[in-house]
C-alpha cells in the first residue's frame, strides 16, 4: 500500500465517501498479511519506497500464485522474479505481462517515468540478467534505456553509445566471464556505476565469481558491485538513484 493509497483512504473518510469501519478492514492487513506460508508485507512501500517483490524460484507454483493474488488485491499491483511461462498462465490476472527475456512478471508498472537509467551489457549471453534489472526499474517508474553487446573484446561499439551514456543519471553494466566492462565504463564517466556480474562464462570464470572479485577489485572508485546473476538488486538501487530527490 502506498502513501497516496493511504491518504486516498483517509481523505474518504474525512469526506464521509467512506465509513470509520470500511477504512480500518481496508487498512487492517498493515503491515502484513498471514497467509500461512507467507506474511505478505503490504507496508514495505511505505517503508522503503519499494513493494515486496514475490522470488518465484524455490516456491511451488501454488504459492506464487496466491501470495500474487493476494498483493493484487490490496494493491492492484506486483512485480515477480525467476518466474516461468507455466505460472503466468496459471496466474490469470487480466493485463498482467510476462517478460520472457527476464523471466519476470509484472501488473500495475508506474506510468510516470522519471529521470534516466542506462542499462549495458557486455555480451548478448548477459541480457537475461539485464532484462531483469531493465523490468525492475521500469516498473517502479524510472526511464529505462538499453544498450547490449558492447563488451571489451569490441570497445568501438561502447564508442558508438558516448552520447545516450552522457544523458543517463546513472548506469548499470553488466558483464560475465572476466567482468571487465565496468571498469572501462566507469572510467568514461562521472555518472554512478551499478556492476553486476553474471554465471556467464567457462569453466575458471566459476559461475560468475571471477567477474564478481574483478569488479570489486576495480581501480575505478566508487563502483557499486551487485550478486552474481542479481538484475533485480540492480534496478531497484538505479531506481532510488535516479529518483532520489526528484
Amino acid at each position: 500500500m502506498t502513501n497516496d493509497k493511504i491518504k486516498e483512504i483517509l481523505n474518504s473518510v474525512q469526506a464521509d465517501k467512506l465509513s470509520v469501519k470500511d477504512a480500518i478492514k481496508k487498512l487492517k492487513h498493515l503491515p502484513y498479511e498471514d497467509i500461512s506460508f507467507a506474511k505478505v508485507d503490504h507496508h514495505r512501500h511505505l517503508r522503503q519506497g519499494v513493494p515486496e517483490v514475490v522470488f518465484a524460484a524455490g516456491k511451488t507454483e501454488e504459492q506464487v500464485i496466491k501470495i500474487a493474488e493476494v498483493m493484487f488485491r490490496k494493491s492492484k499491483r506486483f512485480l515477480i522474479s525467476k518466474a516461468t511461462e507455466k505460472i503466468y498462465n496459471s496466474l490469470k490476472i487480466k493485463n498482467a505481462v510476462f517478460h520472457p527475456a527476464s523471466g519476470m512478471i509484472s501488473i500495475g508498472e508506474e506510468k510516470r517515468k522519471k529521470g534516466d537509467v542506462l542499462i549495458l551489457t557486455a555480451g548478448t549471453s548477459d541480457i537475461s540478467v539485464a532484462e531483469e534489472a531493465a523490468v525492475t526499474a521500469s516498473f517502479l517508474g524510472s526511464k529505462v534505456d538499453t544498450v547490449y553487446d558492447v563488451g571489451v573484446a569490441g570497445l568501438h561499439r561502447l564508442m558508438g553509445s558516448r552520447n545516450i551514456m552522457k544523458e543517463a543519471r546513472v548506469m548499470v553494466v553488466v558483464a560475465g566471464m572476466e567482468g571487465a566492462l565496468p571498469s572501462v565504463v566507469g572510467g568514461m564517466t562521472d555518472k554512478p556505476v551499478i556492476a553486476v556480474p553474471t554465471s556467464v562464462g567457462y569453466g575458471t570464470s566459476f559461475g560468475g565469481i571471477t567477474a564478481l572479485f574483478a569488479m570489486l577489485n576495480s581501480c575505478v572508485p566508487g563502483i557499486a558491485v551487485m550478486n552474481i546473476d542479481n538484475g533485480f538488486g540492480a534496478g531497484v538501487l538505479a531506481h532510488k538513484i535516479n529518483t532520489a530527490n526528484s
